[in-house]
């Protein structure tokens, strides 16, 4: 029976536990040119004794960007300033993976410099509104990206991604979920193409691959993940032939040998994970679906019964830098403010308390 608080060798980075802090975004990337400061590294290290950490999703490019004060991984100075993060992390004895984050057609131009729109696999705005620094606006439609443009946005990845070694990281994750650009080509309603890169599941499966081929071939397959959310709706996704898509999607990866695939499970998609698992050869991390309650210490067991291979909590893990040890415990746990968890200062940020 595996346990989560042993050690684990996640295709050759030794993690202490099996316990995976997720991304989850902050806004609080207030350097020069969306660049992490000291408070950025000390709300990491703080959190150092995950297994792996994931941090906040992480732009790979200007147009990449959908929210206020989000951090970037294209230029020099968010390279340095990265550093300071992962130095401090390793420090601790921790683990840190960058998670490579392009929202594609979930962005706004108050967000991008001028002249610059959010871009799609096709250009079919979603419902909804985004936040910017001046409120909530309606999510416009994006510019459809051309063939050369989607190879140019490959290339971004692979860049931000040796990027991120150079920076320090010990890899990266593929932002592969959440409705954002990689699941927007999955999806049959943002993706209406009928080239190479849309029209059926071998066409809407393209471009995930190609990401995943290209950070690969880059900076190692075993310092590469990939995050996927089959049966989420969030960014007004909707995806047609879910199990074909994402089954075909696996056995596409499972060549590439990446370090894992780290799955967001949605409502009524156990199976679906389950045949995921069966398929995928290497580490599964799964954010189990818990409804309204964060996921907690009852998702533990899905280690031990070979469901998973990690597991990882985010809500929790705001309010409580010192999880694995409250985990091991049985508790307490801290409830996060989420008044605070977007923007601000150190408040609700870095200063929740550890246990004695």
């Amino acid at each position: 029976m595996n346990s989560a608080h042993a050690p684990y060798d996640l295709a050759g980075i030794p993690l202490t536990n099996r316990i995976v802090m997720a991304p989850m975004t902050r806004s609080r990337a207030y350097g020069p040119g969306a660049t992490p400061t000291d408070l950025n590294a000390t709300y990491y290290a703080q959190r150092a004794t995950a297994g792996l950490i994931v941090t906040e999703g992480t732009q790979p490019s200007v147009v990449g960007q959908g929210y206020p004060d989000t951090p970037g991984l294209h230029s020099a100075e968010q390279v340095t300033a990265w550093r300071t993060v992962t130095d401090r992390v390793h420090e601790e004895g921790g683990r840190i993976f960058a998670q490579l984050m392009h929202v594609g057609r979930i962005g706004d131009p108050d967000l991008l410099p001028d002249g610059m729109i959010p871009v799609g696999p096709s250009a079919v705005a979603a419902a909804g509104e985004i936040y910017t620094h001046a409120g909530r606006k309606p999510h416009v439609t994006p510019h459809a990206l051309t063939e050369d443009e989607i190879h140019a946005t490959i290339s971004d990845f692979a860049d931000a991604a040796a990027n991120a070694i150079e920076a320090g990281f010990d890899g990266v994750e593929i932002h592969g979920a959440n409705g954002y650009l990689v699941q927007q080509f999955l999806a049959s309603n943002a993706n209406v193409r009928e080239d190479g890169w849309g029209g059926s599941v071998a066409g809407r499966t393209r471009f995930a691959v190609e990401v995943a081929r290209a950070v690969s071939a880059r900076i190692g397959s075993a310092r590469t993940g990939i995050r996927l959310s089959p049966g989420g709706v969030l960014g007004d996704i909707r995806e047609d032939d879910r199990e074909a898509t994402y089954i075909s999607l696996i056995a596409q990866l499972a060549p590439l040998d990446l370090a894992y695939v780290h799955v967001m499970e949605a409502p009524g998609q156990r199976d679906l994970v389950l045949r995921m698992r069966e398929a995928w050869p290497n580490t599964l991390i799964l954010n189990p679906f818990t409804g309204s309650e964060p996921t907690g210490p009852d998702a533990l067991a899905l280690i031990s019964d070979g469901t998973a291979d990690l597991v990882s909590f985010g809500a929790l893990y705001i309010a409580n830098p010192d999880l694995v040890d409250r985990l091991h415990q049985g508790g307490p746990f801290a409830a996060p403010d989420l008044s605070k968890a977007f923007g601000g200062d150190h408040q609700g940020y870095t200063d929740y308390a550890v246990l004695a």
